[in-house]
């Protein structure tokens, strides 16, 4: 195809995946019209019409080499990503973990795509696949309905659709500095993260709250969908946390463990942790505390906390409808519809979970749309990589029940010989840095610029 291009390749979406890949097909040479309907066509979820828009937490992992957020970073550099350098560029202060000033990224990321001189970004709906011999889709959770039909006309199976939560933000000028205290856990790093200090009866006070308040009803097509009141494991409302057990959240998202409450040199019975949401430091985002309580109980309940009497919110929490394939039936571990070469998904629809993966599916797309643009045969990653596991678990799981799945070290292979536990995840990390230079040296660089 390289030579005779002259219709621009479709990407439609413009979220993290979307972007990504309209970016690795247009800085190969190639012409691309990416689609996004936002702001014509709103989403229960998102705030703005940038694209990459981070839509709940705004970290995206660990930048510490020997887990697996700092090992995908790795590999997403290796493989030429293309955001990757602008979330690093509009970090913010959180520890040892990579986290971004949400609007300066999304604002960046935009004006990249609308100044770059092979992208043309529709604000339109596309309400069908096309027909183009390559084309990606990444409409991630939200796709639109019209679309979301004919990819299930394609797929010839129902989609699977789980109910995903957003977390409150909090003005930081409104909370109580005397009470709330900045620590990090067990005093690592830079003391980073705010923390809500419960003692036994604030904390037994807030889960008889959250048990006893309202929720929001589910509307329209969420009210409709039969998996209406299943959750996906990995962002439970906390609510649903507190009714699993008493000390649920205690275990989970409020765990005190390395946190010193300067006012009693002691762990607190409990800790909600707020992380900061912008370089200026005057947003905070309440870790883990996703929920779909009806605006008026979450002030409520939030402000009988700790230091959170005043507390003023940029953002209250919300639950939406997420969709996303049963992608093993349907996708190969190229993220290539298996009866329709050509045709890659990326991001959140085929699940894949975590900023940094969807970023990572959506370079696997873009670079595999490429190769076919190219003539050539695209070529999986090792399996020894966090992106390869990935891919491959996305297309090769078990179909009945799929579920998404974020980059883990569980996902790879296990390591040759006897490594001691606590020595595993800076040797799956080494093994996948080798494994993957050895992979490019061997095929070269996909993206290497061309001129069609």
């Amino acid at each position: 195809m390289a030579g005779s291009m002259s219709r621009p390749i479709p990407v439609i979406g413009a979220g993290l995946a979307g972007s990504e890949a309209a970016l690795q097909i247009a800085d190969a040479g190639y012409p691309v019209r990416l689609y996004e309907m936002r702001p014509v066509v709103p989403t229960a979820a998102h705030q703005s019409d940038h694209c990459a828009e981070l839509v709940c937490s705004n970290s995206l992992g660990s930048k510490l080499p020997d887990r697996a957020g700092g090992c995908l970073q790795a590999e997403l550099r290796a493989l030429d990503c293309k955001l990757l350098p602008h979330a690093e560029a509009t970090a913010v202060p959180a520890g040892q973990a990579l986290a971004v000033d949400r609007n300066l990224f999304g604002a960046r990321v935009t004006k990249v795509i609308k100044d770059h001189p092979n992208i043309e970004l529709a604000r339109e709906e596309a309400k069908t696949i096309p027909d183009d011999a390559v084309c990606v889709i990444a409409t991630g959770p939200l796709t639109s309905e019209a679309l979301a039909n004919d990819i299930q006309r394609l797929a010839g199976t129902e989609h699977l659709a789980f109910f995903d939560a957003i977390a409150p933000v909090v003005h930081g000028d409104s909370i109580d500095r005397s009470i709330v205290f900045a620590a990090s856990r067990w005093g690592k790093g830079t003391a980073d993260y705010l923390n809500v200090p419960l003692d036994e009866k604030d904390y037994n006070a807030f889960i008889e709250g959250l048990l006893r308040a309202e929720k929001h009803e589910l509307k329209g097509f969420e009210a409709k969908d039969p998996r209406a009141h299943q959750f996906f494991e990995r962002c439970l409302p906390i609510e649903i946390l507190a009714a699993r057990g008493h000390d649920t959240l205690r275990f989970g998202p409020m765990r005190p463990v390395g946190l010193d409450d300067p006012r009693t040199d002691r762990w607190p019975y409990a800790v909600l942790q707020l992380r900061t949401e912008n370089t200026a430091g005057t947003l905070w985002n309440m870790v883990g505390f996703q929920t779909n309580l009806r605006y008026g109980e979450q002030e409520r309940i939030f402000r009988a906390l700790p230091g959170m009497a005043s507390a003023e919110f940029a953002r209250l929490g919300s639950m939406h409808r997420n969709t996303f394939l049963n992608s093993p039936k349907v996708l190969s571990s190229l993220l290539e519809w298996r009866e329709r070469p050509g045709l890659f998904f990326a991001g959140q629809i085929t699940g894949m979970e975590g900023y940094l993966g969807n970023i990572g599916s959506g370079l696997v797309a873009g670079q595999n749309a490429i190769a076919r643009l190219r003539n050539q045969k695209p070529r999986a990653l090792p399996r020894t990589t966090l992106l390869g596991a990935l891919t491959a678990h996305v297309a090769e799981s078990p179909a009945e029940p799929f579920q998404p799945m974020k980059a883990e070290f569980g996902l790879l292979p296990p390591l040759p010989g006897r490594v001691r536990k606590k020595e595993r995840k800076a040797a799956y990390a080494a093994r996948s840095a080798a494994n993957l230079a050895a992979h490019l040296r061997h095929n070269g660089a996909p993206t290497a610029p061309t001129h069609p």
